[in-house]
């Protein structure tokens, strides 16, 4: 298929209803028709195959749906820190910024660089994207040693204080993903959420109570100790 057909396949069947829920969950977009779920846009994805132009065009596109399947069929390997760029500011709501993240961004060789330079935009989402950024690597990069995310803890402290919904959500995402990677960096984020607990803010004593709850529950500590008895290999 080509562009054209998959957009007439995209916006072929909207759905209103669905459109008004992803507006309560505060998933807003220029163009949206709400037809399809993220499991059928990965289908439709795994169909596609990797197409780095085709990413571009539906991306251009300016269609929510058509955007989300962008970032499901682009080439990591092929994508440039003006586009990434480019894109981010693009970002009009949450659930679009997280899918670029995980689905593309933090597969990029450019991905710690950018959770540092992003974490002092102003831009709501753009700002979101460097913690998003965060939790992924978090999560996916199993190469990385932990000073790759003990450099993101003073950024994450930094953040803490910005109340946009956001960008604090997006802080303590990266905070708890952080947490759960291993036993050391899961002892340095509850001592970071309990710093972030005396700043005096909502939004920080927010995050840092969500975040101190979940890494210090015992289902993550027992996953945690399993962990790390496994042997090295």
């Amino acid at each position: 298929m080509n562009c054209e057909e998959i957009l007439q396949l995209l916006t072929s069947r909207p759905d209103p209803h669905a459109v008004e829920g992803m507006a309560r969950y505060g998933i807003v977009a220029k163009k949206v028709y709400g037809g399809w779920s993220t499991p059928a846009l990965k289908k439709l994805a795994r169909e596609i195959g990797r197409d780095h132009a085709l990413a571009q065009k539906l991306w251009a596109s300016e269609i929510f749906e058509a955007r989300a399947l962008a970032t499901m069929v682009d080439d990591p390997a092929k994508v440039t820190e003006r586009q990434m760029l480019k894109w981010a500011r693009d970002f009009d709501n949450w659930a679009i910024c997280d899918g670029a993240c995980i689905n593309l961004f933090r597969y990029t060789r450019f991905a710690h660089q950018k959770c540092v330079e992003w974490s002092a935009r102003p831009e709501e989402f753009v700002k979101r994207a460097a913690f998003s950024l965060m939790a992924g690597l978090a999560v996916a990069d199993k190469s990385a040693v932990d000073e790759a995310f003990l450099k993101f803890i003073p950024l994450i402290k930094c953040a803490a204080m910005d109340d946009r919904n956001g960008v604090k959500k997006g802080v303590n995402w990266a905070l708890r993903q952080i947490g759960k990677r291993n036993p050391a960096l899961n002892r340095t984020a509850i001592a970071a959420a309990r710093q972030i607990q005396r700043l005096d803010s909502r939004a920080a004593r927010w995050i840092a109570s969500d975040a101190w709850r979940e890494l210090q529950s015992p289902a993550v500590q027992e996953r945690l100790k399993r962990q790390a008895k496994k042997p090295l290999h």
